[in-house]
């Protein structure tokens, strides 16, 4: 059974929650929920770590690390199984998901030995002259990191690992349905070297303990990836702290007359029904020029029609269920209601438990909930433009900003699209969900704030000093 890490002690205590397989129900494991009182421990013990753990070599960092990534390579079935029995994506999308953390793992590596502060001209101020000033980069402190289910693995390592690099402590609150990767991993890197001083898990609801860890005084940096409305309300119990919020998207690609359909059907394939749609920047609307769309229609038709859906451990599988029915129910009324509001459904449309049919739709209006919100979950809606204008308004018309695509050939619409679409990821002749791990990678407007990225994360989870040194007068 899963424990959680609490105060340099794996504990077992408090009420256990089981953790179902999404595809048929089955218990895969259970975790203990921790209290109040485990947050109190835990935020006592990472306060009381932080200044020796801040104080260790980045090469013993970087060592850490480094050994850390190279375990997980070695178990990537091992992991990859139970990304799979507690999130239901595919098998291949596990041990693509696990690669990728082998990678954050060594990025992260990697930047505990870059963390420099800089030169500062100093001289170039009035009354300056004979100084020496130059920054240093400190750790935070206490670091709190509160991942998502949908990248139960990847996108735990791009907050622990930056952190860890950076020599803060950290304490790790992963999603409550999918905890069991997180703690795996948190078993991993003490094996690896990390002190459990360094690191903790605790795993529980978030109203009670994600703000009770997000508001302490102790804690200088947050790092969450969720909802919006988790999100604002960590920013408003959090006060005064460094935090980095990412949110969610509804993403547009945007299909020129010029597109290469069969490209454009490609990518929608990958980015739209990917981890059944729960992905941030999932694709969710496209928008295709109207000499173009019936043709986009016609071959999106049997693309997605072919796409093979069910368990997610069979290698003929190609997209597993949702992570809870409820979700898969949710995708579903926001279907049925763009169909009562006059739209089609081109492709799919039904469910069968958490299990939803890679759907398209068309000729939805823009008030429905599946235009206008993030789905997540596995359809994309199609319109229709007349104009670049038109096009850079439509995907501008969400309060979301994360990513965005566009296929053309024309160089000067590439570059409009560059210049006026508001998202922080932009993608030519590809569709929005696609990411490296080094890249920065982070929203604008209701999308969130701050960028990930190991090196950037890095940045962030650091804090930096100005020095100067004044000449001394006889």
């Amino acid at each position: 059974m899963a424990d959680l890490l609490v105060a340099g002690e794996w504990s077992a205590a408090g009420k256990r929650v089981e953790i179902r397989s999404p595809y048929d129900g089955d218990v895969v494991d259970s975790v203990p929920q921790a209290t109040v009182e485990d947050c109190e421990r835990a935020l006592a013990f990472a306060d009381s770590a932080a200044r020796r753990i801040g104080k260790i070599p980045g090469h013993v960092r970087y060592q850490w690390l480094n050994k850390a990534a190279a375990l997980l390579r070695e178990r990537t079935e091992e992991f990859a199984r139970t990304i799979t029995a507690e999130e239901g994506k595919t098998l291949a999308e596990s041990r693509a998901e696990v690669g990728r953390a082998v990678e954050t793992l060594t990025l992260s590596a990697e930047e505990a030995k870059r963390i420099a502060g800089r030169g500062v001209p100093i001289d170039g101020a009035p009354d300056a002259a004979n100084r020496l000033a130059f920054t240093v980069r400190v750790p935070c402190g206490v670091v709190v990191a509160v991942s998502p289910f949908n990248f139960p693995l990847n996108l735990v390592t791009h907050k622990i690992g930056p952190a860890i690099a950076a020599g803060n402590t950290v304490i790790l609150k992963p999603a409550s349905a999918t905890p069991l990767t997180a703690i795996k991993l948190v078993g991993l890197l003490l094996e690896a070297g990390v002190p459990t001083e360094a690191i903790q898990c605790l795993v529980g609801p978030g109203g009670e303990i994600g703000e009770r860890l997000c508001s302490d005084p102790r804690v200088r940096k947050i790092s969450f990836t969720g909802s919006v409305e988790v999100g604002e309300r960590i920013c408003r119990a959090a006060g005064a702290k460094r935090v980095t919020m990412e949110l969610g998207g509804n993403s547009p690609l945007l299909v020129m007359d010029d597109a290469d359909i069969d490209l454009v059907v490609k990518s929608v394939v990958v980015t739209g029904f990917g981890n059944a749609g729960q992905t941030c920047i999932s694709t969710q609307r496209i928008l295709a020029d109207r000499r173009v769309v019936g043709n986009l229609l016609d071959a999106l038709k049997p693309a997605v029609s072919s796409i093979p859906s069910g368990d997610p451990t069979s290698a003929d599988v190609k997209m597993g269920p949702m992570v809870r029915n409820q979700e898969a129910e949710r995708v579903a009324e926001w279907i049925a209601e763009a169909k009562a509001m006059g739209g089609r459904i081109v492709v799919g449309g039904n469910r069968s438990g958490a299990l939803h049919e890679p759907t398209v739709l068309a000729d939805v209006p823009e008030s429905a909930r599946v235009v206008r919100d993030e789905l997540f979950g596995p359809a994309v809606v199609v319109g229709a433009f007349s104009s670049i204008d038109e096009a850079v308004a439509a995907a501008n018309a969400t309060p979301f900003g994360l990513s965005a695509g566009i296929f053309t050939r024309d160089l000067g619409r590439a570059l409009r699209f560059i210049q006026d679409v508001d998202a922080g990821n932009l993608h030519v002749n590809w569709a929005p969900g696609w990411r490296a791990d080094l890249m920065p990678y982070g929203g604008l407007k209701m999308s969130g704030f701050g960028k990930e990225g190991p090196a950037y994360a890095v940045e962030a989870m650091t804090e930096e000093k100005t020095v100067v040194f004044h000449p001394i007068k006889d």
